[in-house]
């Protein structure tokens, strides 16, 4: 499964968000399940990010965001998140 995490950042707190963001993706790499993680931005919008992961299925993605240090990086960087859903299954690969 993939999910997908997207952010409104201001321009001004880009640097100190992309980092916060791989801070948590070396979090999560050490969770069971984790497959890979990307962190990226919009060509066309600066302001819009996205963290992308893939998990070996839904239960670990949950566990994996779960776990303590991963939620308190979280937490504060979700007045920036997008209220979307975000977990995805896979139904089509190449």
């Amino acid at each position: 499964m993939i999910a997908i995490t997207r952010y409104r950042v201001p321009e001004e707190d880009s640097e100190s968000f992309a980092a916060e963001l791989g801070a948590i993706l070396e979090a999560l790499a050490a969770a069971p399940g984790y497959l890979s993680g990307r962190v990226g931005r919009t060509v066309d919008d600066p302001t819009l990010w996205a963290m992308v992961t893939e998990w070996a299925g839904a239960g670990h993605y949950r566990r994996g965001i779960g776990a303590y240090e991963v939620r308190m990086r979280l937490i504060p960087l979700s007045a920036g998140a997008i209220d979307e859903p975000g977990a995805y299954e896979i139904v089509a690969s190449r």
